[in-house]
C-alpha cells in the first residue's frame, strides 16, 4: 500500500534530504508507489500549506521550505482505481492533515468521502466532540468492530500543536509496520528505514496510537 513520511523538529529543518530518501524507497518499493503523491508543512503562522501531484513521487524534485513539521504520502491505489489528484493525500479540513496506509475489508461504516482513506477521516472527525484524541481511539475502535478483516490501518492526524500516530497491521510486518528514529534532532516517522547518518531505527508497536507535542514557545 502507500507509504508515510513524517519529520518534525521544534527549531526547524530542511525537509530536503528526508524528502530525496522517501523518494528512492518509494521508487524502489516491492509495491507500486506512483500513483502520485502529496505533502503537508507548517508555516510560522501555524496555517498549513499542501502540494498534490499525479506525478509519482520521485519524479516530482521540488524543494520545499523550512518548517517545523512535514508530512508526505506517495500512493498506490488501491485495485490501481480512482488514479486522479483530488484522491491524494494528505487530506485537510483546514485545521487537519490526515495521511493513511493501509487496506480494510468487508468495512461497514457511513462516511463521506471518494476513497476509503477519506471515509477513515471522516468517521475520526464524526467522534470529535473536542478532544480528537479520544475521537481517534472511539474512531478507531468503531471501524474494528464494523471492518471484516483489517489488512493494516496506519495513519498521521495532525493539527498546529499535536501530530497523533495510529499504527496497525494483520500481517507482513516488514512492510506495514512504521518505524521511527531521530536524526540531528529531527524526529522521524516513516514506513519503510532509510540511511539517516547512522542513527537507531525502532519499529513502532503494533495496536499503538501515541501523540506528538509540538511545543512551542
Amino acid at each position: 500500500m502507500c507509504r508515510l513520511l513524517l519529520l518534525e523538529r521544534r527549531g526547524g529543518m530542511e525537509p530536503g534530504p528526508h524528502l530525496d530518501a522517501f523518494r528512492a524507497l518509494s521508487k524502489n518499493s516491492p509495491e507500486y508507489q506512483g500513483h502520485g503523491w502529496g505533502c503537508a508543512w507548517l508555516n510560522p503562522d501555524r496555517s498549513w500549506s499542501l502540494h498534490h501531484s499525479i506525478q509519482p513521487v520521485w519524479e516530482d524534485t521540488r524543494s520545499f521550505p523550512e518548517t517545523t513539521l512535514f508530512l508526505a504520502h506517495a500512493r498506490s491505489a488501491f485495485r490501481n482505481e480512482g488514479i486522479t489528484v483530488r484522491n491524494n493525500m494528505p487530506f485537510c479540513d483546514g485545521s487537519r492533515v490526515f495521511l493513511f496506509n493501509g487496506e480494510l475489508r468487508g468495512v461497514r461504516i457511513k462516511a463521506e468521502g471518494r476513497i476509503g482513506a477519506e471515509k477513515i477521516f471522516n468517521t475520526l472527525r464524526k467522534f470529535n466532540s473536542g478532544d480528537i484524541s479520544e475521537a481517534v481511539r472511539r474512531g478507531v475502535e468503531v471501524i474494528n468492530k464494523r471492518t471484516r478483516y483489517v489488512r493494516a490501518m496506519n495513519f498521521f492526524l495532525a493539527d498546529s500543536r499535536t501530530v497523533r500516530i495510529y499504527s496497525q497491521f494483520s500481517e507482513n510486518p516488514d512492510y506495514f509496520q512504521l518505524r521511527g528514529t531521530t536524526c540531528d534532532d529531527v524526529r522521524v516517522v516513516c514506513s519503510q528505514t532509510y540511511d539517516s547518518g547512522g542513527s537507531h531505527w525502532h519499529r513502532i508497536p503494533n495496536n499503538h496510537f501515541y501523540a506528538i507535542d509540538l511545543a512551542r514557545d
